[in-house]
């Protein structure tokens, strides 16, 4: 344990507990307990006067099981009896712990596997107050985000529904480009409440995980996204451990930011693109149907890197002057984007415990890489 110096050894006359000098530091930001194995305080290191308010001796003599709040006391006892029964397999406890005022705040102890020579145990307690608020903070805001999303799943796709419907019945009545325009700005519409209810979804930590083949979830997600004549190239045989829907909303807004800025291509944008698996010979199939920007085709590659994999495509690229910007609600540099997809993309990676960096790719176009990703390759 850390520390500044050993202690003095114990002043109580009331029970002074022969415990090895090296393991009770004087000046140190956890708190050291000595409990006898019947869970009698037999010493309270200095620091119990910031976590909790008591003189250093005040509780010396004391059952600490009658200072844990009420709701925690069984699972407290029973980790400290597992202790003292002799199981090797010791873990840390959260529980609230009252304070001089009355108070409780929130600790996490740990108990040394083995006793001291005197048959005495050493509780190891830090403050995890401020941990817990933010937690508590955190478990509020998704609160208000799931409420935020069902008034938007509702509210506004109600409405928005029956908006679309009457469109169509006019449309069956009458031409008229005032109508085209006004079923281009419901499909707007519609896609902002999909993105919104996306980004009010996806910023919890990424927890139920599996080994997915990121080349194949690569090719599934091409297929689902209007990629009109682009081709999507795949250059790894990565395997990482990954939430596979959020992992699909990260490839497929990566795709749609690629094709919307790239595109000019007149043929329906609803019909998927080429797929290509460009494996250890790197084969590809010739674009002849891609869609042509400046003049060439637009081809998105998704590769393998040192620790991560990354996606990019051979358009126009990003400025180096937005790309600071890229990832904030709003940017899109195309009149038809939302402005919330590559928000949603660091949102994922975040998730996830990954980095994401947006940079020139090899060539010339926009190259997102994400590091900090482990593998679950053989």
């Amino acid at each position: 344990m850390d520390g500044n110096g050993p202690a003095d050894p114990p002043s109580s006359t009331n029970a002074e507990p022969q415990v090895s000098l090296e393991v009770l530091p004087l000046h140190s930001t956890t708190l050291l307990t000595v409990l006898d194995e019947n869970g009698t305080v037999r010493y309270e290191s200095p620091a119990i006067e910031r976590i909790y308010g008591f003189d250093q001796d005040e509780l010396v003599g004391e059952q600490v099981a009658d200072y844990v709040h009420s709701e925690d006391r069984d699972v407290v006892v029973a980790a400290f009896r597992a202790v003292v029964t002799g199981d090797d397999h010791v873990e840390a406890v959260e529980y609230r712990h009252e304070r001089a005022d009355g108070t409780y705040t929130w600790v996490e102890s740990v108990a040394s596997a083995n006793p001291t020579p005197d048959g005495n145990y050493v509780i190891n307690t830090r403050d995890v107050s401020a941990q817990k608020e933010r937690e508590r903070q955190l478990e509020a805001t998704n609160e208000r985000l799931d409420e935020f999303a069902s008034v938007v799943s509702h509210d506004l796709r109600n409405p928005l529904n029956i908006a679309q419907g009457r469109a169509a019945f006019l449309a069956d009545d009458c031409e008229s480009d005032h109508l085209e325009a006004v079923e281009r700005a419901h499909d707007r519409i519609d896609a902002l409440i999909d993105d919104l209810l996306t980004l009010s979804r996806v910023g919890e930590r990424a927890s139920q995980t599996e080994s997915i083949a990121l080349a194949a979830l690569a090719e599934t997600c091409w297929r689902t996204v209007p990629t009109a004549d682009a081709t999507l190239v795949t250059e790894t045989d990565r395997n990482l451990p990954a939430d596979r829907r959020r992992l699909r909303q990260l490839l497929e807004n990566l795709f749609r930011n690629s094709v919307e800025h790239s595109s000019t291509s007149s043929r329906d944008p609803t019909e998927p693109g080429e797929s290509v698996e460009r494996g250890s010979t790197s084969s590809r199939t010739s674009p002849d149907d891609s869609v042509e920007h400046g003049g060439r085709s637009v081809t998105v590659t998704v590769g393998g890197l040192d620790g991560g994999f990354y996606v990019e495509d051979d358009g126009s690229g990003i400025p180096e002057a937005d790309r600071e910007n890229v990832f904030t609600v709003g940017y899109s540099t195309a009149d038809e984007g939302t402005g919330f997809g590559l928000r949603i993309v660091k949102q994922v990676a975040e998730a996830h415990g990954w980095d994401v960096r947006v940079t020139d790719g090899t060539e010339g176009g926009a190259r997102f890489e994400f590091t900090g990703v482990p593998t679950t390759d053989g």
